[in-house]
């Protein structure tokens, strides 16, 4: 069963039951999630939450909503969610991505109750978390690297330079750090790879439109759900999607599971979030059942990506696109 915490303006909780089994749960895990319900990542990896958890316990979650909310007021959020945690008294936490254990982790890390974290792309070191007995969890690393090199074997022609655009949220410039280390263009494998990262939708727009000109060959799209539009108002995130899709001069693909499909990118090697939920629910399984202190669990990397295309988008870039049948073979189609 899972039920969902959110706050009005007048910060009353409201307890939300969703449309899951009846039968009530005396053992409740919390998740406390950076984003929000309607994100693709947040409902994906929490699939995989409920596959593993969602028989045995009683999941509530609650939203940060840090995608959408100015960062001034994130401490303020986490203060709310650690208000949750204290009057649940849950038997496990789940911090989902790097926002909730930057600014709630190091709450829980006072508690002894156990936490596990999912979908962190910064070092947890970074955010005090490694060290603390009671907190393990999932760490995630976008596949750039691997996902160009894949590239550059469904090309029909060569493949020189592509452009990786992300928005400036904290998960965009902690996911492209591991990569470009602060740098704005890095050669994989003989193909120049120039990162982007955009805050506007009018660049964001200016970006896509001149990636051509520009000499590039294919945009990765990475994470766009922070770009806001002329009035500072977060532009809709399928909206976003689907306007770069339509408009874009060459090939565009992603690096997670929810940029696939139609009116979105081609693909390529992506990354799941139902797999970090997953992950995180098996090491919940160890501490809730086995025994185990988080201590003794290290912290570890979710299962590499997954290739993944839109078969709609393969034949509108079919004169750029083909897909060998080795990688054929092993990937995964959608419409």
């Amino acid at each position: 069963m899972q039920k969902k915490y959110w706050l009005i303006p007048a910060l009353i909780i409201i307890l939300i039951s969703y449309a899951l089994p009846i039968s009530a749960q005396e053992e409740k895990i919390l998740i406390i999630e950076s984003y929000h319900h309607t994100y693709p990542w947040d409902a994906s990896y929490k699939k995989g939450l409920e596959k593993i958890l969602g028989k045995r316990y009683e999941l509530v979650t609650f939203e940060m909503d840090t995608k959408r909310i100015p960062k001034s007021e994130h401490e303020t959020r986490a203060n709310l969610a650690f208000d949750i945690y204290k009057q649940l008294n849950p038997r496990l936490v789940i911090l989902g991505d790097d926002n909730a254990l930057k600014y709630v982790g190091p709450k829980l890390a006072q508690t002894k109750t156990p936490v596990v974290y999912l979908g962190i792309n910064q070092n947890p070191r970074n955010y005090g978390m490694f060290g603390p007995e009671n907190i393990t969890g999932v760490l995630e690393r976008p596949l750039m690297k691997r996902s160009i090199v894949y590239l550059s074997e469904i090309y029909t022609s060569d493949l020189k330079k592509v452009l990786i655009m992300f928005d400036n949220g904290t998960t965009s410039h902690s996911s492209v750090e591991q990569v470009f280390r602060g740098r704005h263009s890095i050669t994989i494998a003989g193909i120049q790879a120039d990162l982007k990262q955009l805050r506007h939708l009018q660049e964001w727009k200016e970006t896509v439109l001149s990636a051509k000109d520009e000499g590039y060959d294919a945009i990765i799209v990475g994470l766009y759900q922070t770009i806001v539009d002329e009035n500072g108002d977060h532009v809709p995130s399928d909206t976003l999607i689907a306007w770069t899709s339509e408009n874009t001069p060459i090939p565009p693909f992603g690096f997670w599971d929810f940029t696939v499909g139609t009116q979105k990118t081609i693909g390529g090697l992506v990354l799941f979030g139902e797999v970090q939920g997953e992950t995180a629910g098996k090491m919940a399984i160890e501490i809730l059942t086995k025994g185990k202190s988080p201590y003794e669990i290290r912290p570890v990397v979710a299962k590499k990506g997954r290739l993944l295309f839109s078969t709609s988008q393969l034949e509108r870039w079919q004169d750029k696109i083909s897909l060998p049948e080795k990688i054929k073979s092993q990937a995964t189609l959608i419409e």
